[in-house]
């Protein structure tokens, strides 16, 4: 299985992503613009294993999840990876609770080091994939501008209360995603 380890994004928040990418779609119309079923905030990436590893991951993840309670974030900025200026990626940054999000990245981390299993040790920030680009465009300063005039407007806090493990598997040349487990927070 093909596993990856998020925050969940709830459906009422579905629409002010989709406002987003239809507007970044009109700004650069050739973005793959990412399935509203599949927005998410990846805390952590494993990877091909072996089925067997589901109820060691649940595991990793409920100990992620102890003692901390549900919690808030908010839309905030547009970026890109590897930058924003030559993005393959465009993202959609968060405020809010972020002390929260990284404490449970960072024992998530631990518990995937616990079962030998890589672990990213890239600098880790939080964000929503939102679009995807071939390698070749070049954000000028005036569609930076305008990627920045997307989120001026006041976007609603996103409830996180749960952690969940998912499978990634190929379907017609993409992904879908289905949830293994979630663990909720306190």
């Amino acid at each position: 299985m093909r596993f990856f380890i998020a925050l969940e994004i709830p459906s009422k928040n579905l629409l002010q992503f989709k406002v987003i990418q239809d507007k970044l779609h009109t700004l650069i119309p050739q973005a793959k613009l990412t399935g509203l079923e599949k927005i998410h905030l990846t805390l952590a990436f494993i990877g091909e294993q072996p089925d067997e590893l589901k109820d060691r991951l649940t595991q990793v993840i409920t100990a992620a999840a102890s003692a901390v309670s549900s919690f808030e974030v908010t839309p905030a900025y547009i970026d890109g990876f590897p930058n924003l200026h030559h993005p393959n990626i465009l993202w959609v940054g968060v405020k809010g609770d972020i002390d929260k999000v990284l404490l449970i990245r960072e024992r998530i981390k631990d518990g995937l080091e616990n079962l030998h299993l890589p672990v990213d040790e890239r600098r880790f920030t939080p964000h929503i994939t939102i679009a995807k680009l071939n390698g070749n465009l070049k954000i000028t300063k005036e569609l930076e501008v305008n990627l920045e005039k997307l989120m001026a407007t006041p976007f609603d806090p996103i409830k996180i209360s749960s952690i969940k493990l998912f499978e990634s598997t190929p379907f017609n040349g993409f992904h879908k995603h289905q949830t293994l487990a979630e663990v909720s927070l306190a």
